[in-house]
């Protein structure tokens, strides 16, 4: 006998209702803005300003000689050894151990510091690198110039460094003449920082060292990339 309709419990039929259907166009409305994030994630970790982290192109090639190469290398090396030198006397005799310590006092002594960004670009510049090389080298030599008279124990070290920094300068110059893309005159060092006492000059040497031996990592690297075949 037919008695009607089935009815079902209240949350039974609620439970057998259709639920909404979700389309594939969901997610893909959403998919601009992930990718959006996506980019400016990428964008922000190539934006990233240290020099030391700037990629080099390896398809990037430069005609320069492998003479000039290995001899700058050696050239790096021996004076990288001597700033460490300096810098181990520095923090045994007089416990400046911490350049970053001695930042802030850097800043208002004026103590600058020589950029390579033509070096460590992806787009590497032949000219442009040797350019920059051969001002820092000029600055440095000043740098160290102006560090004169630091202690009796300490100025020989100096003095070998500034040497040193002053004939990695003449063998970049030499390149760039053969090349024929040096400048017609040669960099100027601008103004030297004044150190008014003992400790500013030591402090001095600090950061000078610390600044010059970054500055030789990113060169040893550039020239670590030209080397290879």
């Amino acid at each position: 006998m037919y008695k009607g309709p089935l009815e079902l419990a209240p949350d039974r039929a609620q439970s057998l209702q259709p639920r909404p259907h979700k389309t594939m166009a969901e997610p893909a409305a959403r998919s601009p803005v992930k990718l959006m994030a996506l980019q400016l994630l990428l964008w922000h970790s190539a934006c990233w300003t240290g020099q030391e982290a700037a990629p080099l192109d390896p398809a990037s090639t430069l005609p320069l000689p492998q003479s000039f190469v290995l001899k700058c290398s050696e050239q790096v090396r021996k004076i990288q050894a001597e700033g460490s030198v300096l810098q181990e006397k520095l923090c045994a005799t007089y416990q400046l151990c911490h350049p970053e310590e001695l930042a802030l006092l850097g800043h208002s002594l004026g103590i600058p510091q020589a950029p390579l960004s033509s070096c460590s670009s992806q787009a590497l510049q032949l000219t442009g690198c040797l350019n920059q090389l051969q001002s820092g080298l000029f600055l440095y030599q000043g740098l160290l110039q102006a560090l004169a008279g630091i202690s009796p124990e300490l100025s020989p070290t100096v003095d070998m460094l500034q040497l040193d920094v002053a004939n990695f300068a003449t063998t970049v110059w030499q390149q760039m003449e053969d090349l024929e893309v040096a400048p017609a005159v040669q960099p100027t060092q601008g103004t030297m920082p004044a150190f008014t006492s003992a400790f500013q000059r030591r402090a001095g040497g600090v950061l000078v060292a610390s600044h010059l031996q970054r500055f030789l990592e990113l060169v040893y690297r550039v020239l670590r990339h030209l080397a290879e075949p």
